[in-house]
């Protein structure tokens, strides 16, 4: 610290997209951090691609003055998420519902997304959301683990001894980061200080009405979870509490996590959010936001105008040097805790951790134990409709959501909003998924939309529809209704008016609306969440090869009615 010039500490404190990062802009503005543009990278590229991108930046960093190296951050919120043939977990919410199977799960998901994000070089993560979704309308509901804090307390320790490392015992004092050395771990961010599950009408990047002890039991203890597991980062939310933004929240940022909850890591904005706190007056919010507390920012694009303005600020005393060198120790401390100085560079070698088959089992295993079974009618004489028979049946499989991998994946999958198609990474549909299970004597025919003369034509015993929502991701999620997309309810009712035994699989990132007079058709309804690459997890526990043990993680509503007009 005492070598540092103020534009090598800035340099540490500004975080810049990769497609900035050309060597002169590392070596002339000393930057330190980097996130990756996910929506970016091309569709192809390869583990050996990501080391060597991310190594020559590194060098670019390494060649500064004293050397420092960089540290390069990504979004992993359901597997390392961003890298192609990477294992796609199930979100959140689906995660929540394995609770009482299996607690440690999770754990062992985030040992497996921290070695894919070393398989690329990458060493920071922008994981775990641990948001209180309260209302479902919010648009990233989804990543959420619960509505109950209690259970994302529990998911919380987990998640993040899984990415950094168990802490142990004896280690140092409360809130000083831990992230275990060596290969096979990554830095870890606990994301969106604080009550971004809690705005009124669920509004992404809305308003936080509520009491302060409403947001310190039901949003704030997930983060208390956080600091005692030694979680190396804290990410603020672009959302306001009672009409203040987090980003300019001093007593919350600094007062709070810092100083009465101990937290001795580093503070960074989210994309651009300080740019957000006051949309007409740049140089406010600058001023705003470092003087809250935030020690990192992220500002991809224009990060020449934002050094240039924290300079100024500094050198007029309108933000004192304490602040600063404040800043700069957190980030400082996080890159020696994960030994980033000794071995600043990716190693090859982990490339074939990337979708590795022992972490697709582990998938395949998290989608078996996620899913909630809402529903099974007895159907006469032949039972229960699930399990479904394997041998000599003849199945109808309908809806959008049956042949379409990045349906079942949801948002932040490839590209930030999530996208269609088979060719987005490799997985496993449910539709393969079912045609590989069953018996070669069963006849399996798909239909995205059957017609009612080709359902009655063709004598199905079973059928298997498959129907959601289409993904998406923050502000675009939110959705002030929550019924099933079209074509899906008409799919649901053509199909389940004609076949005898009729199986709703639901993949969606919350619960939606069942009219009663849909529901009565129904015979079988399956809540799937958002399963991920791992297909064959949903056709397991159709088909009867383990039961059914996922719980609801949150309120199942009837409807959706508006109080107030929200």
């Amino acid at each position: 610290m005492e070598r540092m010039s103020l534009s090598e500490k800035i340099g540490q404190m500004t975080q810049i997209d990769r497609s900035r990062a050309t060597t002169d802009v590392m070596s002339n503005y000393c930057i330190g951090n980097q996130p990756k543009p996910g929506d970016r990278t091309p569709h192809n590229f390869s583990s050996r691609k990501w080391i060597m991108t991310i190594n020559k930046l590194q060098e670019a960093a390494l060649a500064t003055r004293l050397g420092i190296p960089m540290l390069y951050a990504i979004d992993a919120v359901h597997g390392h998420n961003y890298a192609y043939r990477s294992t796609i977990f199930p979100h959140n919410v689906g995660l929540g519902a394995t609770r009482l199977v299996d607690p440690q799960l999770v754990k062992r998901i985030g040992a497996a997304t921290a070695l894919e994000a070393r398989a690329t070089g990458v060493r920071y993560v922008f994981s775990p959301t641990i948001a209180v979704c309260r209302d479902p309308r919010w648009g990233r509901c989804y990543e959420s683990y619960s509505e109950d804090p209690a259970l994302v307390k529990l998911m919380t320790e987990t998640m993040i001894a899984g990415l950094e490392g168990d802490i142990p015992p004896n280690y140092s004092i409360k809130g000083v980061p831990f992230v275990e050395t060596g290969q096979t771990k990554v830095a870890a961010c606990a994301k969106h200080f604080v009550g971004d599950g809690g705005t009124s009408g669920g509004v992404d990047r809305g308003n936080a009405e509520m009491p302060w002890k409403e947001l310190a039991t039901v949003h704030l203890p997930p983060y208390s979870t956080a600091i005692l597991k030694g979680v190396a980062s804290v990410m603020l939310s672009y959302s306001s509490w009672n009409g203040q933004k987090m980003h300019a929240n001093r007593r919350l940022v600094t007062g709070l996590l810092k100083t009465r909850l101990k937290f001795r890591g580093f503070v960074i904005s989210d994309f651009d959010g300080i740019d957000k706190i006051k949309d007409a007056n740049y140089s406010y919010s600058v001023e705003a936001g470092i003087s809250a507390g935030i020690d990192m920012v992220m500002t991809p694009y224009e990060f020449r105008k934002f050094i240039r303005t924290l300079t100024y600020q500094v050198e007029k005393g309108i933000i004192p040097m304490t602040r600063i060198d404040d800043a700069v120790a957190r980030i400082l401390r996080v890159k020696f805790t994960m030994g980033l100085f000794e071995n600043p560079y990716a190693d090859v070698e982990m490339g074939s951790q990337l979708g590795s088959e022992e972490h697709r089992e582990l998938a395949r295993e998290a989608v078996r134990k996620s899913l909630v079974l809402l529903k099974n009618d007895d159907t006469g004489r032949r039972g229960p409709s699930l399990p479904l028979p394997k041998y000599g049946a003849k199945i109808l499989v309908a809806g959008t959501h049956a042949n379409n991998l990045g349906y079942q994946c949801g948002g932040w999958t490839m590209q930030w909003q999530g996208q269609s198609g088979n060719n987005i990474t490799q997985g496993t549909t449910i539709l393969s998924a079912i045609a590989s299970t069953v018996d070669p004597s069963t006849e399996v025919l798909y239909s995205v939309d059957p017609s009612a003369e080709l359902i009655e034509l063709g004598n199905f015993s079973h059928a298997i529809v498959v129907v959601g929502e289409v993904p998406y991701a923050e502000f675009d999620g939110d959705n002030g209704n929550l019924t099933i997309p079209e074509p899906g309810l008409t799919t649901i009712s053509n199909v389940c008016d004609r076949v005898v035994s009729c199986v709703v699989v639901l993949v969606s990132g919350r619960p939606l609306v069942l009219e009663p007079h849909l529901l009565s058709k129904i015979h079988a309804l399956v809540a799937a969440w958002l399963p991920g690459t791992e297909g064959q997890g949903v056709a397991d526990l159709l088909f009867g090869d383990w039961p059914f043990t996922g719980r609801l993680p949150r309120t199942w509503f009837k409807r959706v009615v508006l109080v107030n007009g929200i």
